[in-house]
């Protein structure tokens, strides 16, 4: 049995299994939305479902801390597309919303 855990940390949910890193999903919180912007899982990883994992986990810890979602992530939006259970906390992805996020990655440039 894999051990699969993941933990919110630095702006990101991290996906652990077996004690290695195997994932992330990055955000960012804006007021109270939370921006997904990218998720990726290690090659090693892949097509095992565990993208579905550290998505589904990391939208209902952004649920459960009062924030709503916003998928600019395209992983994160497929995931949305197919699972309903989120669509109370969902907002749509706006220009303001990619100009703002875009702002935040040329500050740390």
């Amino acid at each position: 049995m894999t051990d699969t855990e993941v933990l919110r940390k630095d702006n990101r949910y991290e996906l652990w299994v077996d004690g290695k890193l195997a994932g992330l999903a990055a955000y960012a919180d804006r007021d109270e939305q939370r921006v997904f912007h990218h998720t990726e899982v290690n090659h090693a990883y892949r097509g095992q479902g565990l993208s579905t994992v550290l998505i589904e986990r990391a939208l209902a810890d952004a649920k459960a801390s009062g924030k709503r979602i916003v998928p600019v992530c395209p992983a994160v939006a497929a995931y949305l597309g197919k699972h309903d259970g989120f669509a109370d906390v969902t907002d749509p992805v706006t220009d303001e919303t990619l100009d703002w996020i875009e702002g935040l990655f040329d500050k740390k440039r």
